[in-house]
């Protein structure tokens, strides 16, 4: 039997259907963060607008509400950056993906100097320290410093991040965590142990629910776990499998899931800064064109900038403005928009401001045109 080969157009519609953004879902929160396997959440807001633009009912007082409530946490997950997932898949996937972590913690720290510190005693003394109270990096840094004062105390911190299970605290902010977030252990704050077996098959399966049909590399990208092909090949007879257009790579897939026609139609979308649509493919041209690349992705993914979906594809980039009780989203489209879509964008637009910034007495949509 011949194996299909999915054009670029395919792979776009088929993850746009997983990540419900061709039709909204009829989801609670804590099942659309669920359906998208957690979500990017260095930016405060960026999971609020992120499910705002995929659920057909969001509420942000009550997703501020599950947050506080612990049915939501926030935690450093795949690829070593923050998190939002809810509790049960975070203590489900937690253990799984501690190899990433460790793989972090040697990038980030092998060169650097370890005399000063012994890593056993300094992790069984940051788990009491983070036991007795919420505390942030600056705590940290000042309780370390005063303990191994010639110790690299930045190898310190992100050997505590990586190597102990924690959670950020929320607090009564606009988008439910501060700026400057204060720690505390994840058994602690959930009430129960992180459970140690890892759960790598249901791992690669969700993944695929929200991102597929995706190749072996897709997986390792997303979640910073490598020998992913072992898993793969164990799940094959489990799964369907596609060709690349032009190319040589294979697409995995679950056997329950439609590829929409190439030319389903497509609505504008808003996506907010490091949404992990962006970020969870190895090749990225399902969603984002190579031009345009360099205007989203800052050096290092240390910035990845809210955008702008036209037909599917990036096509801009959002931000917000707000000065005298006026709250406007500026949208600046990468070439010229058609009349419709500009039309669609700035109906959607005025909604998400008032969403972002609902005290604002003035809400606007400006155009920043190439």
């Amino acid at each position: 039997m011949s194996i299909r080969t999915l054009t670029t157009r395919e792979l776009n519609r088929a993850t746009l259907a997983r990540q419900m953004l061709l039709e909204r879902a009829p989801l609670t929160i804590p099942e659309g963060v669920e359906r998208l396997a957690g979500m990017q959440s260095q930016a405060l807001s960026a999971p609020y607008i992120g499910l705002w633009t995929r659920l057909q009912t969001f509420d942000r007082a009550e997703m501020t509400r599950l947050i506080r409530e612990r049915t939501l946490v926030k935690a450093t997950l795949m690829r070593a950056t923050l998190h939002l997932f809810t509790a049960a898949d975070y203590l489900r996937f937690r253990s799984t993906i501690q190899p990433a972590l460790d793989v972090s913690l040697t990038a980030v720290t092998g060169n650097r100097d370890k005399s000063g510190f012994d890593p056993a005693v300094v992790l069984e003394e940051g788990r009491a320290f983070l036991a007795e109270t919420p505390r942030t990096f600056a705590d940290i840094t000042a309780q370390f410093s005063a303990r191994y004062p010639t110790a690299d105390i930045g190898s310190i911190r992100y050997m505590l991040r990586t190597q102990i299970p924690l959670v950020v605290v929320p607090d009564g902010g606009a988008w439910a965590y501060p700026g400057n977030p204060k720690f505390t252990l994840a058994e602690t704050w959930l009430a129960q142990p992180i459970p140690q077996a890892p759960a790598l098959r249901e791992l690669v399966l969700r993944y695929l629910a929200a991102f597929g049909p995706a190749t072996v590399s897709d997986a390792q990208t997303w979640s910073g776990l490598s020998k992913l092909k072992e898993v793969f090949e164990a799940l094959r007879l489990e799964l369907v499998t596609y060709k690349e257009e032009g190319g040589r790579a294979e697409y995995f897939d679950l056997p329950n899931q439609a590829i929409p026609d190439a030319d389903t139609p497509a609505p504008v979308r808003f996506l907010p800064e490091f949404d992990n649509l962006l970020l969870s493919h190895a090749k990225r041209t399902r969603i984002i064109s190579d031009q345009y690349r360099d205007r989203i992705f800052g050096s290092g993914n240390l910035r990845i900038s809210a955008t702008i979906l036209v037909d599917g594809f990036v096509a801009g980039l959002w931000t917000v403005e707000s000065a005298k009780k006026t709250a406007a989203l500026v949208i600046a489209p990468f070439v010229p928009l058609a009349p419709a879509d500009r039309d669609a964008l700035t109906e959607e637009g005025e909604r998400l401001i008032r969403m972002i910034d609902p005290e604002a007495k003035t809400h606007e949509v400006r155009w920043k045109d190439v």
